[in-house]
């Protein structure tokens, strides 16, 4: 046993010391890169551990080390390093100082700018906040963004698109929503809604007349500048998200009972009137508060009836990037599925309820024609396909509100009169009411939206001219198409023409037996096409002579867009747009 013991001393006590044995003294420098001068302060940590050392005034530092260790070098406003030990015994470390956010560069009216340069009021948003869990990007801009006022009027999938404003609405007339580009292209408060925060590489918003002043008149309401994104150098990068959410309505309005409802319709009268006579008699009330007889004493709860709790949404997304020193790519397709609340009826062979799925491809190639020549390629495009009740979800909300919920029964059961009627026996007073139920289920509406663009630029350094010179043409064709179809029915009404209070038998009277229909009827709704070219071309002069920086711009810029169906002779000429405008800036010692 005390052989034992003494072995497992020995043990215990080798590990360590061989340990500390395998040990070395490492000193080393630290300067910063651009003037060489020490810095004292800095720290110096082994990796994955708490010990460490600070450098001291003369910038040196000592530490026992294993050779297999790393260090770990950081100072505040230096980037930090790692260094692996190895067999040195002398590390000299250069920290270079942290990129300042004035040598950022901001996005700006055609081209780009360091942030110390630019005097224009120019908001530039991280893409990363504009995921949100929503299928629609300007649900996002609320809250993230100066100067920028936005609100959403409906929750409903489809159009749920939010307003916003720059700096206000500066006009009570015409246009108020800002210039919305995209990859410089003018697109729609629509166009903006679909596009995925996964393919912006920028996005910037333009608020004052300096920023915006090269886009002219167009610009007067702001601009919101977006850039998607480009291929880099390296192997295929893939990346994929997959979202699912439950939402639900911010603020469900309660609704009064149907009791307490007649109620208050009859205190408002005698509220009016003392002497006037009250909408719903005490016998209605009493027998609706029974609930014995619901065909002739009907409590509807509409709200109940029609409208779901919450909903689920689903989003998939997916891109790959990549390329070599010739060609670059980027590659994205992302689907979205939004449902409603509305409840579907099982006695209809069709889906009254919002659906409302959005799909969209994007590619993004950059091809290196020669060490000065690159050209660009972007194809993009985006579809919606909804589904939905005939007016719109806000529309049979409202009903709901408006509607009469005693006076008549949702529909009336099958009778041995009636069992070989094919329809639903709707209620209603001669068609006087509106019956929410009735206005659900009684057709549905699809609604399709096709956006293509296709755009090609060619960027040229002319160098060989004078330095900091390069041209850039680019040239845009989109095409937008959207319709819309509704198929529906019209309505049976049904009352109450003789009821046997024993049996508790009723018969039924159709009150529109002509104007009511038990197959589905057909109409085109709205429909639009819209053919936009788009030319653009700019030469760009950027150039330091020692302490003084000069930067010139010219851009021309052509414009036609066609509308059909136009309606009028007017109308279906092109609206064409040309413009030429121009900037130039002059810098002195990154000061002035």
């Amino acid at each position: 046993m005390n052989r034992k013991l003494k072995l497992l001393l020995c043990v215990a006590l080798f590990l360590p010391l061989s340990m500390v044995a395998q040990q070395v003294q490492v000193k080393g420098k630290v300067i910063e890169a651009e003037t060489g001068e020490p810095l004292p302060g800095v720290s110096v940590i082994v990796d994955k551990s708490t010990r460490g050392v600070t450098t001291d005034i003369d910038g040196t530092f000592e530490i026992r080390v294993l050779p297999s260790d790393r260090l770990l070098f950081s100072f505040i406003g230096m980037e930090p390093q790692t260094v692996e030990v190895g067999k040195q015994s002398f590390i000299e470390v250069a920290l270079s100082p942290v990129a300042s956010e004035l040598d950022e560069v901001t996005i700006v009216a055609f081209g780009k700018q360091k942030k110390e340069s630019v005097i224009g009021s120019i908001t530039t948003v991280s893409p990363a906040d504009l995921k949100v869990p929503s299928s629609n990007l300007t649900t996002a801009f609320a809250g993230q963004m100066a100067g920028v006022i936005a609100y959403q009027r409906s929750g409903e999938p489809g159009a749920d698109d939010a307003d916003f404003f720059v700096r206000g609405i500066t006009t009570f007339g015409g246009r108020r929503d800002p210039l919305i580009l995209i990859d410089n292209v003018e697109l729609s408060k629509t166009d903006l809604a679909r596009l995925q925060p996964d393919d912006i590489a920028s996005f910037s918003i333009m608020k004052d007349a300096t920023a915006t002043a090269l886009y002219g008149a167009r610009g007067a309401n702001g601009v919101i500048l977006v850039t998607t994104k480009q291929g880099t150098e390296g192997p295929a990068r893939i990346s994929v998200r997959v979202e699912n959410s439950l939402s639900s309505p911010t603020n469900k309005v309660e609704l009064a009972d149907p009791v307490t409802w007649m109620q208050l319709a009859n205190e408002a009268v005698l509220t009016r009137d003392p002497l006037g006579a009250e909408v719903y008699s005490q016998e209605k009330i009493d027998n609706t508060i029974s609930g014995r007889d619901p065909l002739r004493y009907p409590a509807n709860d509409w709200m109940g009836m029609l409208i779901r709790d919450n909903a689920t949404s689903q989003r998939y997304n997916m891109s790959i990037s990549g390329g070599g020193a010739v060609a670059r790519y980027y590659v994205a397709g992302s689907l979205s599925h939004d449902n409603g609340i509305i409840k579907v009826d099982k006695q209809q062979n069709f889906n009254n309820n919002i659906s409302n799925d959005s799909y969209s491809v994007r590619s993004n190639i950059e091809l290196r024609l020669t060490k000065t020549t690159n050209l660009n390629v972007r194809l993009s495009g985006s579809f919606d396909d909804y589904s939905g009740p005939l007016a719109g979800g806000t529309d049979l909300f409202n009903s709901i509100v408006k509607s009469n919920a005693v006076e008549f029964p949702v529909y009336f059961p099958k009778t041995e009169e009636t069992q070989d009627i094919n329809h639903i026996l709707f209620g209603n007073k001669e068609g006087r009411y509106k019956n929410p139920y009735a206005e659900s289920v009684k057709g549905y509406k699809e609604r399709n939206r096709s956006q293509l663009l296709a755009q090609l630029e060619l960027n040229q350094k002319l160098d060989f001219i004078t330095e900091g010179l390069s041209a850039r043409g680019m040239m845009n064709i989109s095409r937008l198409s959207q319709f819309a179809v509704s198929r529906f029915y019209n309505p049976f009404w049904y009352e109450i023409s003789g009821y046997n209070y024993h049996t508790k038998e009723f018969k039924l009277t159709n009150t529109n037996p002509t104007s009511g229909t038990d197959w589905l009827d057909y109409r085109e709704d709205e429909r639009a096409v819209n053919a936009t070219f788009y030319a653009e071309a700019m030469a760009n002069y950027n150039r330091t002579f020692g302490d003084h920086s000069v930067s010139g711009l010219l851009v021309g810029i052509a414009r036609s867009s066609l509308d059909a169906p136009a309606g009028t002779l007017e109308l279906s000429l092109p609206s064409r747009n040309l413009g030429l405008s121009g900037r130039f800036t002059y810098s002195y010692g990154n000061r002035y």
